[in-house]
Formats: structure tokens, C-alpha cells, sequence
């Protein structure tokens, strides 16, 4: 692998995994489209890594506050709001689990990427009745149960992680800015999950990608990470969050016109 193929690569991970427009149906498409090949599971697995660091660098102060609480003054509301995220991460981990095989189908049917594209595109465009809502910071065991429901729907390729999870808290009622933190501290346990399930295949033999390269992904996946997380944020501030539908519906109508005139 070529150092600027790395970086791209790297760039195209770091943006899409947080913003709302799925980092696995832009991996699908830029095989399908540019030919590309992602080389071996050690640079998915490093370039997953690199975003999980993007997450703790941004919440590193909601982080640390939070181990404070629970660790040290062993507050109840700490204690809770670690009990929501646990929740919301069980769906998905059961579902993760349990239907591996066909979930990884999904990356070998091109077509689902684009039709996951245009949901995706429907589910932020409502939004924006969403917002209009009365929006608190404070939610419960149902609403949290649900976000991690709706994330389950990430695992299909083109549906994005970020864009269910927060869509489906500004719905149930919880504020725009505490939506996009419980949705990137969700993606903690997520991301580090999907690396840990992955990584006993590094001993399969497809570890080949030169040190130089896999560095460079690294760093540019993190550091692109870390802009995509404050642009999602400052995006739903603004209330311009539902723009990202656009996007989407124009890039799943793009790839479905392309696979059919292949």
C-alpha cells in the first residue's frame, strides 16, 4: 500500500465514521467505484483504533468527570448514566454476536449499500421536525434501550451509526448536544468491540501493510476524526444537522445508478 492511499483511506475513515453518512457503505463504494481493496484486517483494525482515540479526545473532560464520579464519589447519577450506556450497548453486541455471518453478507451485496443510503438520508431528513420538539438532557432506561436498538441498524452497510443513534434520541425527547455525546461515548464500546471480535484474525496472515503507511492512516484517521466530531456537533447547535440527508440521498441514487449501468 501506497502512503497516499493510506492517507486517503485513513482521511475517508476518520470523516465518515462520525459524520452521518456510514464509514462501512463508503468502504463498499470506494471498492466498488475506485477498486480499491482494504488491505488485511490490521489496518481496519488500526484505523477503527484511531477513530475510538478521536472519541476520547473530544470527551476526555465528560470522560474523566465521569470516572471521577463513579470511581472516587461514587455518585448515583454517574452510576446511572454508566447503566444507560451499558444498556444501549447490549443490542447491538447481541445482535453482533449472534449474526455475524450475515451481517458480514451485507459488505458482499453492493445494491444494500445504496438503498441503507437513501434510509439513512429519510431518517435525518425527520429531524427536522425533531428539533422543534421539546428537548431535555435528562432521559431514561426506555429511551436508552431504544438508542441501542437503533444502532443495531448500523450494522447494515450505508446505514450510519451516528446518524440512527441521534436521531433516535432527538425523538425520544433528549437535547441535540447530550443526543451527539451518548451517541460518540456508545461508539466507545462499539468500536473497541468490533476491534476486539476482530482481532484474533491478525494471525490469519493478512497483517501485510508496511509500518509507514499504517502510521500515516492512523494519524490522519484521528486527526479527521476528531474535526468530523465537532463539525457533527457544531452542525446539530445550529440546527443544520438534517443538511447531511442531502448528502446521503445523492450518493445511495449515484451508486444505484452506477451498479445498474455496470
Amino acid at each position: 500500500m501506497t502512503e497516499l492511499k493510506a492517507i486517503f483511506l485513513g482521511f475517508l475513515q476518520g470523516a465518515t465514521e462520525f459524520l452521518p453518512v456510514s464509514s462501512s457503505g463508503h468502504l463498499v463504494m470506494g471498492q466498488e467505484l475506485l477498486g480499491l481493496s482494504v488491505p488485511g484486517i490490521t489496518f481496519e483494525i488500526v484505523v477503527h483504533v484511531a477513530t475510538l482515540l478521536s472519541v476520547l479526545v473530544v470527551y476526555r473532560e465528560r470522560l474523566l468527570d465521569l470516572a471521577r464520579k463513579t470511581l472516587v464519589k461514587r455518585e448515583g447519577e454517574a452510576w446511572r448514566y454508566v447503566g444507560l450506556l451499558t444498556l444501549a450497548t447490549l443490542p447491538v453486541a447481541v445482535v453482533g454476536l449472534t449474526q455475524r455471518a450475515r451481517v458480514e453478507a451485507l459488505f458482499e451485496t453492493p445494491v444494500t449499500v445504496g438503498v441503507a443510503l437513501l434510509f439513512t438520508g429519510t431518517i435525518l431528513v425527520s429531524t427536522r421536525w425533531a428539533l422543534k420538539r421539546e428537548l431535555g438532557d435528562r432521559f431514561g432506561w426506555r429511551a436508552a434501550l431504544l438508542i441501542g436498538v437503533a444502532q443495531c441498524l448500523a450494522l447494515v452497510p450505508g446505514v450510519s451509526r451516528s446518524g440512527v443513534t441521534v436521531t433516535a434520541a432527538l425523538w425520544l425527547g433528549v437535547s441535540p448536544i447530550e443526543a451527539a455525546a451518548f451517541s460518540f461515548l456508545l461508539s466507545i464500546p462499539a468500536i473497541a468491540g468490533a476491534a476486539v471480535l476482530h482481532a484474533p484474525e491478525l494471525t490469519g496472515g493478512t497483517a501485510g501493510v508496511a509500518p509507514l503507511p499504517l502510521g500515516l492512516a492512523f494519524v490522519t484517521a484521528a486527526i479527521t476524526g476528531i474535526l468530523a466530531i465537532r463539525i457533527f456537533v457544531g452542525m446539530l447547535r445550529n440546527r443544520s444537522f438534517p443538511a447531511f440527508s442531502v448528502y446521503c440521498w445523492f450518493a445511495g441514487l449515484g451508486f444505484l445508478a452506477w451498479l445498474a449501468m455496470a
